[in-house]
């Protein structure tokens, strides 16, 4: 999940007028935006009846059969390979840690602060960056990281005496995305997109097995469940495939910043749906972490 977090590399674009390109990445984006937004909207009508590693059990199985199918139809089952089995498991227990903590903060806190806090996720990438793939990072992108840390404190506005855990796993969140983009990263150099889609199903089902199991009870989707349950599975899988191939006919610089337009959408649903006041602060704070993911995009 970013979302919630690391999208996979993108298929081959088909060469486009360079006029065209930002209008095709704009339709793309649509399809991610609508998608993260049902993906959180179905999020919530589940939440008060299954924990989030059920959530995520009965995501990844549905997953695994999209995936599969996908795969089975368009002749590439070939591609899904064991070579890089250490990556995909560091990838996916950042996602899937990510995506429970964005999970368990979704009921919890309003959606436009929780979705601000998700988009700090490129700036830790950043300074992860290092660490994961070696590479070096500018004062500049270090003042950009500071600047997002400044975005993140004005949305929160943590009181330190009594810290709200559902403002802080939505900051972790962040972090485990930012991994999760990372691993990601290192595996397109690789792996296909299949192939980064199949292990991610398939981890992290067997990782919300044991999370979920471990209390010995799982409690299974009822038929009111489902539908929920599916759209969370699709719009997760939707959201990718749109973002990677927005990415594949424009540059990062000009499909990123419109990955933002989120967070007034998002802000919009809650008011409307859920009585959500939109804070000043959010936006004061959703304005600085744009900034700094601007600079981060810009390479300024």
């Amino acid at each position: 999940m970013s979302g919630p977090g690391g999208a996979p590399r993108a298929p081959a674009a088909v060469p486009e007028a360079p006029e065209a390109q930002p209008l095709l990445a704009a339709a793309w984006m649509t399809g991610a935006i609508a998608a993260f937004t049902a993906m959180a909207i179905a999020g919530r009508a589940v939440s008060l009846d299954y924990d989030t590693f059920e959530i995520l059990l009965f995501r990844s199985v549905i997953g695994i059969v999209i995936v599969v199918a996908a795969g089975a139809a368009a002749g590439r089952l070939h591609e899904i390979t064991t070579r890089r089995l250490d990556l995909h498991l560091a990838r996916n227990v950042c996602h899937f840690t990510g995506q429970n903590l964005w999970f368990y903060a979704l009921p919890l806190i309003p959606l436009a602060q929780l979705f601000a806090l998700e988009f700090t996720s490129p700036i830790w990438a950043t300074l992860l960056a290092p660490l994961v793939l070696g590479e070096a990072v500018t004062r500049r992108r270090l003042f950009a990281a500071m600047l997002g840390f400044a975005g993140v404190l004005i949305v929160a506005r943590p009181d330190f005496g009594a810290l709200d855990p559902a403002l802080l796993a939505a900051a972790a969140a962040a972090l485990g995305f930012a991994g999760s983009a990372l691993f990601t990263r290192k595996l397109t150099r690789s792996e296909t997109t299949l192939c980064i889609l199949f292990w991610l199903t398939v981890m992290q089902t067997g990782l919300g097995l044991i999370l979920a199991g471990f209390d010995g009870d799982i409690r299974l989707p009822t038929l009111e469940a489902l539908p929920w349950l599916t759209i969370i599975a699709v719009a997760g899988l939707t959201a990718h495939f749109c973002m990677t191939t927005a990415l594949a006919v424009a540059p990062a610089g000009i499909v990123m910043p419109m990955d933002f337009a989120r967070l007034p959408v998002i802000a919009v649903i809650g008011m409307l749906f859920y009585g959500e006041a939109l804070h000043w602060a959010v936006i004061l704070g959703a304005a600085a972490i744009f900034a700094a993911n601007w600079m981060n995009i810009r390479r300024i």
